[in-house]
């Protein structure tokens, strides 16, 4: 019989182990980061207001609860309308589909916003309607908030 000697690859096991669990908690943090970036858009202050209704509205005007119209407000009229607004070289506001009914409105002085399906969407631009795009037609825009504003 012969000498017992240690596994050569104990420590490499260990160290394989010990990468898994901190990539795994890398991954769990990056979920969680990201989820919570989502529940925290509806935050008052933050510039966004995604907001879910029941029907679209056809023409809105802005009520009494909301002294000035946003800079931009978008609402869906699809069943999926691709969305992405930013601040010009800043924070991203939206990237992600709206779905039929749901609007957002930011108030920022600047915005770019840009539309996988511009027909699907319906804009407003400082409380004025923007025309529709062509359908299926890729859409990228700027905005300025109005001097009146």
């Amino acid at each position: 019989m012969g000498r017992h000697r240690s596994d050569p690859l104990g420590i490499a096991r260990l160290a394989l182990v010990g990468l898994a669990a901190v990539l795994l908690l890398a991954v769990i943090v990056v979920g969680a980061r990201a989820l919570l970036s989502t529940f925290g858009s509806e935050e008052p202050g933050s510039g966004v207001a995604p907001t879910p209704s029941a029907q679209p509205s056809a023409g809105s005007s802005t009520g009494p609860s909301t002294p000035r119209a946003p800079t931009v407000r978008v609402v869906c009229r699809a069943e999926r309308c691709p969305v992405f607004v930013r601040v010009p070289g800043g924070d991203v506001l939206i990237d992600r589909d709206l779905t039929r009914g749901e609007e957002a409105s930011y108030f920022q002085p600047e915005l770019d916003v840009v539309l996988d399906d511009a027909s699907t969407v319906q804009v407003f631009e400082n409380g004025t309607v923007r025309s529709p795009g062509p359908a299926g037609e890729r859409q990228a825009f700027s905005v300025k908030r109005s001097a009146d504003q």
